[in-house]
């Protein structure tokens, strides 16, 4: 029997006190049986007319029966009839909180147990004591007890030694019959704990040493029969490779050449960056985009590949890749990236010697923010592809965002892109890399936290800037439109240093100057406000690229924000 849980503590206690009653019960097993069979002896004496030595022999057969009914009553071979419903009406009484200091009056006699309306329910008597250290019985509780299908008709408790611990060191019977918890005793049950195992019987020891060498056996079996079949496998291939051709050599297949390089023909110079130049080349008949590493930058050229062969990197708005080669030998080695090409170059260089209208400025920076939204964003697997992971670029900037001709954007330079792979971490990377001018307050100060979304938010930072850029050039704002300006360029110049740029967007938290005439249109102070978010110092608090993706898609659409136009303003210089 498990230890007295704290619930049948309280209960006991409440039952002490005469909250509960209980039913009778009783049970006559041997003077039951002894007088059914009296009974009978003399309804056969009475019916067969026997004479009254034939009583005396009956008498005689009862009473001699006795001594073995007996027994079997008590070991339960005989067991009395059950058909009168045993119940349990009153039980001895006790409660300690109820002694006075001079005896036992008020707190001990006899309780009736309530009669239950449901048939279901019994009655029980019960006994609630401790055992002192001195080997003392004192009782706590007696009383009635109810449905309790543990009860016996004994009032024997069966807890286990280890279940008196602490407080919790009372022990708990209960039993069936008027007045049974008179008389109450304690039992133990030997603790699992301490009950040794069966001994193993010695068939089952044999029959696990069968089972042992029998799988043994067939394992040796099949370890053997594979060898064997190995051994004659590369027996027969070798006497087939040095058995002597029957044929001319000239009738075997020669072996295929080498894969070769693209027949590239370099044609003029576009643009030189901190990797590498990119070049105007012919493929065939097209013309493509070739960006030659330099051998000291493999590792950049390494990077960009591996970004551009990732699953589902195929994208309207990411720069369309064609191959990746390697060109020379040792010192003399070039890595080639192979892209397509674009006329109208960057979108630095455009706005330098253009003006854009607002559509204009809301289809570049919409198409620009859905490229960076599709980098950033993980892409689920597909029937054809593979899962495509989220992408940081850390180097975004106008320099690197290319112009179609219908100045639609598309990223490019994934030189420093950091993938993030799901279920792997981030792995050992530097956190300050990037364009001084576009990096984030974070960056600045080397306190970069380096989980996803946080190099996630920096791309969005300088996403702010380039906005800016775009916006500076709307040839729809009111007033004379100023020369193109890289982002700090007023506050820090053209070749701003790290302490320069920490001191301005750090120190002081400035930022590209906002003119007075974009807060009188609606349509520009809508931009204002999504670039100022972008750019926000808290960089939890920033816009994600799907977010920039939504507003300026409303912008296009709705001709509210629409600013009117300036016909006096070319739209290219």
């Amino acid at each position: 029997m498990p230890g007295l849980t704290g619930y049948q503590l309280r209960r006991a206690k409440r039952v002490g006190e005469g909250a509960w009653r209980t039913k009778k019960r009783y049970r006559e097993e041997g003077n039951i049986t002894c007088g059914r069979l009296y009974l009978a002896s003399c309804a056969m004496a009475a019916g067969t007319g026997v004479t009254r030595l034939s009583r005396i022999m009956m008498w005689l057969l009862t009473l001699a029966g006795v001594p073995v009914i007996s027994p079997l009553i008590a070991e339960g071979v005989i067991r009395p009839p059950e058909d009168v419903p045993v119940q349990t009406t009153h039980c001895q009484r006790y409660n300690h909180t109820m002694c006075d200091k001079d005896g036992l009056q008020g707190c001990s006699g006899i309780e009736t147990c309530p009669k239950w309306q449901e048939p279901d329910k019994k009655n029980h008597c019960f006994v609630l004591w401790t055992n002192s250290s001195e080997g003392k019985v004192e009782i706590t509780f007696k009383g009635c007890w109810s449905n309790d299908q543990s009860c016996r008709d004994e009032c024997v408790s069966k807890q286990a030694v280890s279940s008196l611990k602490g407080e919790k060191n009372h022990i708990f019977c209960c039993c069936n019959g008027n007045s049974c918890n008179q008389n109450f005793s304690w039992e133990p049950a030997e603790d699992v704990s301490t009950t040794k195992p069966p001994s193993v019987e010695v068939d089952n020891k044999d029959a696990m040493v069968q089972t042992v060498l029998w799988t043994l056996g067939t394992l040796i079996t099949l370890v053997v029969i594979v060898a064997l079949l190995f051994y004659l496998y590369r027996r027969r291939k070798m006497a087939n490779f040095l058995e002597i051709p029957t044929v001319e050599s000239t009738a075997l297949a020669p072996p295929s050449p080498p894969m070769g390089l693209r027949p590239i023909q370099l044609r003029e110079i576009k643009a030189r960056g901190r990797f590498g130049a990119v070049w105007k080349a012919q493929l065939h008949s097209d013309i493509v985009a070739v960006k030659i590493f330099p051998v000291q930058d493999k590792q950049s050229w390494q990077v960009e590949k591996e970004v551009y062969s990732l699953p589902q990197m195929s994208h309207e708005n990411i720069l369309q890749f064609i191959g990746a080669e390697k060109r020379g030998d040792n010192l003399q080695a070039e890595y080639w990236l192979i892209t397509a090409y674009h006329d109208r170059g960057s979108l630095c260089d455009y706005l330098k010697a253009n003006l854009v209208t607002w559509a204009e400025l809301c289809k570049i920076g919409e198409s620009m923010a859905r490229g960076l939204m599709y980098v950033h964003e993980e892409q689920q697997a597909t029937k054809c592809e593979a899962l495509k992971p989220s992408i940081a670029h850390r180097d975004f900037k106008s320099k690197n965002v290319l112009l179609k001709s219908d100045l639609s954007a598309c990223i490019a330079d994934f030189g420093l892109a950091l993938v993030f792979h799901p279920g792997q971490p981030t792995g050992d990377t530097h956190g300050q890399v990037g364009t001084r001018r576009y990096m984030a307050p974070e960056v600045l100060e080397g306190a970069i936290n380096f989980q996803r979304d946080a190099f996630l938010r920096i791309d969005m930072y300088a996403c702010g800037l380039v906005l800016w850029e775009i916006l500076s050039r709307c040839s729809n704002q009111e007033g004379p439109v100023p020369e193109y300006h890289l982002p700090f360029e007023e506050e820090v110049g053209q070749h701003p240093t790290l302490d320069d740029m920490q001191e301005c967007v750090v120190a002081q938290k400035a930022r590209p100057a906002i003119r007075d005439c974009w807060r009188k249109n609606p349509g520009m102070m809508a931009l204002v406000d999504t670039m100022e978010e972008c750019w926000d110092h808290d960089a939890e608090a920033r816009l994600s690229a799907s977010c920039v993706v939504e507003r300026l898609a409303v912008y296009t659409r709705n001709q509210h924000f629409s600013p009117t136009s300036n016909p006096h303003k070319e739209s290219s210089i």
